[in-house]
């Protein structure tokens, strides 16, 4: 007799190749997910090994627009770096994964959920947070985290032997000394080789961007709109080509930005968990979006409003980092950043070019630029008197500290 069934979140790879088969010998009916987030992936291969391994059924879901529209357009409203540097690839993609596959858990009247994520890492805690939150009566499989599941499969080598014994079809060619996970967004590596903060990252290591000393010796010139803080239309200016979807004009900055080499950390961060990791990241279309979105925001945006959108930005990719998309509080934050973007429009110029983004210009209808305001040949509705008491109020405050501090020295 069945002790439930399971909707296990599934790449086709060995790992949850293994868990399938093994969630079956614990007595569970199987259902297969793949969700379709830009990865490089063979997909009904994955479908015909899966049913073969006993899933009862098996889901493909293409979530590309949705990835898209639903978590990295929130992202780059927020300017979202985790840590001044990590552009969140993997973090905005789990919930998008996650949401999915509780909608079928409760479709399909599956009372539990499985995932292959180890018991070191974020995205068990990415999840199993989505998870509850949205489907909190589940209960939920985490393999590497079960004694007799890890103790039984201690490396590679295990689930090797179990798949050869289990008719598991294994991979024919070797593995890479390191784990990738890839989607729309980004590739990350990790592990293996790239455990030792000192070495340096292979050459053959990155999928997704040229070398930036291969790369073209003429840059790309874009124009990319803005509505709301999100991107509407990009185009290359001198091929004449123009994208307007969500999903094409991503792909498009993908593919310009991976062309040029733009998009490549090395960074140590700091897991939620508690320890600190070695990643390496290639994010080109977010990176180029990134630099684009906070050109165009700092010409649209009022001051006081940027500065307090500024610490919402460092929450916002805090809680996606350590899984909190669904919580009361990161979508609180999300509303606030989505009121700050409601005049973030305008079109902004630039150049892709040997692994950097160069702004060249920005125009808009609601800026709040005044060119006549700031020039240095026009006066303008401006008095240069007023300066003097804003200046002077403005002293009163450095005047009284350093009167109380005795007047040090210039040198400090």
């Amino acid at each position: 007799m069945s002790k439930g069934t399971v909707v296990l979140a599934y790449s086709g790879g060995l790992d949850t190749s293994c868990i399938l088969v093994w969630l079956k010998e614990q007595g569970y009916s199987v259902i297969a997910y793949l969700a379709n987030i830009g990865q490089d992936e063979d997909f009904e291969a994955a479908r015909k090994k899966a049913e073969s391994l006993g899933a009862t059924k098996v889901f493909i879901e293409d979530l590309r627009a949705e990835f898209v529209e639903d978590f990295i357009w929130p992202a780059i409203q927020a300017n979202a770096v985790y840590e001044d540097r990590y552009l969140l690839g993997t973090a905005v993609a789990r919930p998008c994964i996650g949401r999915r596959q509780v909608e079928i858990a409760r479709r399909e009247g599956a009372q539990f959920v499985s995932h292959g994520a180890t018991g070191k890492g974020n995205d068990q805690i990415r999840f199993e947070l989505t998870c509850y939150a949205l489907y909190p009566e589940v209960k939920i499989i985490a393999p590497w985290r079960i004694p007799e599941f890890y103790n039984r499969f201690r490396g590679r080598k295990d689930l090797m032997e179990y798949a050869q014994q289990h008719g598991i079809p294994v991979p024919v060619t070797p593995k890479a000394p390191w784990s990738m996970d890839a989607n729309l967004m980004h590739i990350s590596y990790e592990s293996g080789i790239l455990e030792n903060p000192k070495s340096h990252a292979p050459a053959d290591l990155y999928l997704m961007t040229k070398n930036p000393e291969d790369a073209p010796s003429a840059p790309d010139v874009l124009e990319i709109e803005f509505k709301i803080g999100v991107p509407v239309k990009v185009t290359n200016v001198k091929e004449g080509i123009s994208k307007d979807s969500p999903l094409d004009i991503f792909t498009y900055l993908n593919e310009i930005g991976g062309k040029h080499g733009v998009g490549r950390i090395d960074i140590v961060e700091n897991r939620f968990i508690g320890m600190k990791s070695r990643g390496i990241y290639e994010t080109p279309g977010g990176t180029i979006l990134l630099n684009v979105h906070l050109d165009i925001e700092a010409f649209t945006m009022d001051k006081e409003v940027r500065r307090v959108k500024q610490g919402l930005g460092i929450k916002f990719s805090e809680l996606v980092y350590n899984g909190f998309w669904y919580s009361p509080e990161c979508d609180f934050v999300r509303h606030c950043i989505a009121m700050s973007q409601v005049n973030v429009e305008g079109k902004v110029q630039l150049s892709v070019f040997k692994g950097q983004v160069y702004i060249l210009g920005r125009e808009s209808p609601k800026s709040l630029y005044n060119e006549e305001l700031v020039s240095m040949d026009v006066q303008g509705d401006y008095d240069p008197c007023d300066a003097s008491g804003f200046i002077r109020i403005n002293a009163v405050r450095l005047r009284e500290y350093h009167r109380l501090q005795g007047f040090p020295s210039i040198k400090q």
